[in-house]
C-alpha cells in the first residue's frame, strides 16, 4: 500500500495561481483601485487645465515689435510635475498597502502558510502591482499629451508623438508611476506600518526633491537629479526647448538607467525584507 505524501497530494501553485490570488485581494479593496483611478482623472485634468490656462497668454502677439513668438514647450507644460506627483505618490501608497496592510491583518500567514515559495508571492504582486501601475500611468500620459495639443493646434504649437522627444516624454511620463509603486511596496515591506510607509513615500517623492536642489552645490544638485521625479522632468523637457533643469542636469540616458535602478533596487528590497523577516 503506497504512502501519500502531503507534497503529492497537493501539487505546488502555478505562478498564474499566486497572481490569480493578488489580483483578488485586490480586487476585494476597492478603495485602492477606486482611488487610483481617481487620481489618473485629477493627473489628467491638472494638465489639461495647465495648458488651457495658458492660452489666453498664448494668443497675446510678442511684446517685442518683430520680435520672435512665444517659445512654448507643451512637453513641459502638459505633461507636468504636480500631476506626476499626484500619480508618484497614488501608486506608491497603493504599492505600500499590498505589503504592510497584508502584515497588519495577519492575512501575510496564511499566504505563506498557503505558499511558502515567498520570492514567488511577492513576484506575483510586483507584476500585478506594476502592471496596474503601469497601464494608469500609460493613460493619464497618453491623453494629457493627445488632449493638451489638441488644444494647441489651433495656435499651430501643438506635437505629433512622432516629434522629436515626444515618444521618450510620453514613455517615461508613463513609466515613472509603476516605478514609484514598486518604491511603495519596498518601504511597506522595510516599515511594515501604514503611516511610517506613506510619509516615507512623501519624503522622498517630495520634499527630498525640495532640498536637494538649487544649482549652488553640485553634489547637493546631483542627489537631487538621481530622485524619481527629476528624472521624469528630465525626458519631458523636448530638445531645443528653452526650458533647463539649470546646471549639472543629468542627460536622458543617465535619466533612464536612474528611473530602472531604482525600480530594480526596490524589488531587490522587497523580496530580500520579505523572505529575511519573521511574519
Amino acid at each position: 500500500m503506497s504512502t501519500v505524501t502531503p507534497a503529492s497530494a497537493e501539487p505546488a501553485p502555478r505562478f498564474l495561481d499566486l497572481l490569480a490570488a493578488e489580483w483578488i485581494k485586490l480586487r476585494s479593496l476597492r478603495s485602492t483601485y477606486w482611488v487610483l483611478a481617481l487620481a489618473s482623472l485629477v493627473a489628467i485634468a491638472v494638465n489639461v487645465n495647465a495648458v488651457h490656462n495658458d492660452l489666453p497668454y498664448l494668443d497675446q502677439p510678442p511684446l517685442p515689435p518683430g520680435g520672435a513668438p512665444y517659445s512654448y514647450d507643451p512637453l513641459f507644460h502638459g505633461l507636468g510635475g504636480i500631476a506626476s506627483d499626484l500619480m508618484a505618490i497614488a501608486a506608491g501608497s497603493l504599492g505600500a498597502i499590498t505589503v504592510f496592510g497584508e502584515y497588519t491583518t495577519g492575512l501575510i500567514r496564511t499566504t505563506f502558510a498557503a505558499v511558502p515559495d515567498r520570492r514567488g508571492v511577492i513576484a506575483a504582486k510586483v507584476l500585478l502591482i506594476g502592471g496596474i501601475t503601469g497601464l494608469a500611468g500609460a493613460v493619464v500620459s497618453a491623453v494629457s499629451f493627445l488632449a493638451v495639443n489638441a488644444m494647441l493646434a489651433s495656435r499651430h504649437l501643438g506635437l505629433s508623438v512622432t516629434d522629436p522627444g515626444c515618444l521618450r516624454a510620453v514613455l517615461g511620463y508613463a513609466a515613472v508611476v509603476p516605478v514609484c509603486a514598486l518604491i511603495g511596496m519596498a518601504l511597506g515591506a522595510l516599515l511594515r506600518h501604514a503611516t511610517a510607509s506613506i510619509v516615507s513615500l512623501v519624503l522622498l517623492l517630495l520634499v527630498l526633491p525640495m532640498v536637494f536642489g538649487g544649482d549652488r552645490y553640485r553634489w547637493l544638485k546631483e542627489i537631487g537629479t538621481h530622485l524619481p521625479p527629476a528624472t521624469v522632468q528630465r525626458l519631458t523637457i523636448r530638445p531645443g526647448s528653452a526650458v533647463t533643469m539649470g546646471k549639472y542636469a543629468p542627460g536622458v540616458l543617465d535619466s533612464w538607467i536612474t528611473m530602472g535602478l531604482w525600480g530594480a533596487a526596490a524589488v531587490v528590497v522587497t523580496v530580500a525584507v520579505v523572505r529575511r523577516r519573521d511574519v
